[in-house]
């Protein structure tokens, strides 16, 4: 008799595990065509092509006679970082960028890696595919894309590669031989600018899931922040049987669920009721400051390059010293809001001021301002797009810093993210992490993967 229920109990689990399965939602995407005008009757060219990282003696010469015939304004008294960037500050970064900053060098040493490019859907994608260090013979390799956000770079992810790729590494305990793939998103960097409209995060989703495909991997792990945490989450929707796991250190909410409204309404006051920490309630509440003054104080940015990108993308284009201006600010106060109060918006606190330029400098050679901000209308067009509705359903890790620009607690992830395996409070950081801290990132990421290949 007992074992007659066992056995019923045993089949009407796997049925109901197998019918939970099956009702999974999958994102559906259809492939697209992004380069000047008509797809070609052969289709893309699959090659993958190397790619190096260059400058001419014209270019530079341009870039200083800009920098020189730049037209000061005088910052308010007092005002430090609190309209913006601080002209006093910002006159020492161009003359530090005038007289002593080496391009030359920093070239040097963004090539030290591999670079490619492939054509895929008509863009040019530009990326950096890094094999693992003393790889013993018949070793197996991990494989895993980083994607950035903006107004990062690939450059981001300089500190993290050797960290990951090393198989002795504070996380790495099982000597996991990681293969790391950095793709600059379609319109960033060395990758191309897609030539017509629509193209958003779900795109440039499918696109490295091709790239990885491309270059022969079946099953991958994917990391991401800012907008690399948003499309690596659609790659994991798009191809959760290729996505081996997902990395993400920005989660906010896209589809606000009764669970989210009702802990905001009662978590202060109960917060054991929804798994709230003091590290969750001393950054989600007063919700009068969290949630609309903050955002207020910080997104006016986001309002213009969801709406008009190209006219103020125009003039940043033009002016290194603009450009430099728009993304250095948010290196002040995306990494700590506090850093507004001071006068150089501590932006050598946690960054060197060569690395910063770095990543400035890649967007004004690259010329891709313009096509970077059109990335936020493109996706601010479609307001409940379909992709924030679907779960994601494969091993999912996220790495918590403490500065971020907006907090998701473990209750308001899980909403999303399905099989949430790891929820990690991070002693230090902001919102550029891995650049900020890569330490702390490579050891939570490499525990992650560890830990989800045992289980597999």
């Amino acid at each position: 008799m007992w074992s007659e229920v066992l056995v019923t109990v045993v089949m009407g689990t796997l049925v109901y595990w197998v019918l939970r399965r099956a009702r999974r939602k999958v994102l559906k995407t259809e492939d697209g065509w992004w380069g000047a005008g008509a797809p070609p009757v052969g289709g893309d060219d699959d090659s993958i092509r190397p790619f190096a990282i260059s400058y001419s003696q014209e270019e530079m010469e341009d870039l200083y006679c800009r920098l020189d015939a730049t037209r000061p304004v005088s910052s308010l008294e007092d005002s430090q970082f609190h309209y913006g960037m601080n002209s006093q500050c910002l006159a020492k970064v161009v003359s530090y960028w005038r007289r002593d900053y080496d391009w030359r060098r920093q070239v040097d040493k963004i090539n030290q890696y591999p670079h490619y490019k492939t054509t895929i859907e008509g863009i040019d994608v530009h990326y950096v595919h890094v094999k693992p260090q003393s790889l013993p013979v018949g070793a197996r390799t991990v494989p895993i894309v980083l994607v950035h956000g903006w107004p990062g770079s690939f450059y981001e992810f300089y500190g993290l590669i050797p960290l990951l790729t090393a198989a002795v590494a504070p996380g790495n305990t099982d000597g996991l031989h990681l293969e790391v793939i950095c793709p600059s998103l379609p319109g960033y960097g060395f990758s191309g600018a897609p030539h017509k409209k629509g193209f958003n995060s779900v795109c440039a989703a499918r696109v490295f899931n091709k790239l990885m495909s491309r270059l022969g991997f079946q099953r991958y792990y994917a990391h991401g922040g800012d907008w690399g945490g948003l499309v690596t989450t659609n790659m994991a929707q798009l191809e959760p049987e290729a996505v081996k796991g997902l990395h993400i250190n920005f989660a906010p909410s896209t589809s606000p669920s009764v669970a989210m409204v009702t802990s905001l309404m009662l978590g202060r006051r109960f917060p054991s009721l929804f798994g709230f920490t003091p590290f969750d309630l001393q950054r989600v509440f007063p919700l009068t400051e969290t949630l609309l003054l903050e955002p207020l104080r910080e997104s006016g940015y986001m309002h213009i390059q969801g709406t008009k990108p190209d006219t103020v993308g125009r003039g940043l284009n033009d002016s290194p010293v603009g450009l430099a201006a728009y993304i250095l600010e948010k290196f002040s106060t995306w990494t700590d809001k506090s850093f507004k109060n001071l006068e150089d918006g501590g932006l050598t606190r946690k960054f060197s001021l060569d690395d910063l330029l770095t990543n400035v400098m890649i967007y004004w050679t690259s010329g891709c301002i313009v096509s970077s901000m059109r990335f936020y209308k493109e996706n601010f067009s479609e307001l409940g797009a379909p992709h924030t509705k679907v779960p994601v359903y494969v091993p999912t890790a996220v790495a918590c810093f403490p500065n971020e620009l907006m907090h998701s607690p473990r209750l308001w992830v899980k909403q999303k993210y399905h099989n949430l395996r790891s929820y990690s409070p991070m002693a230090r950081g902001g919102h550029f992490a891995a650049m900020e801290e890569p330490g702390l990132m490579a050891e939570d990421l490499l525990a992650f993967i560890s830990t989800t290949e045992k289980k597999k």
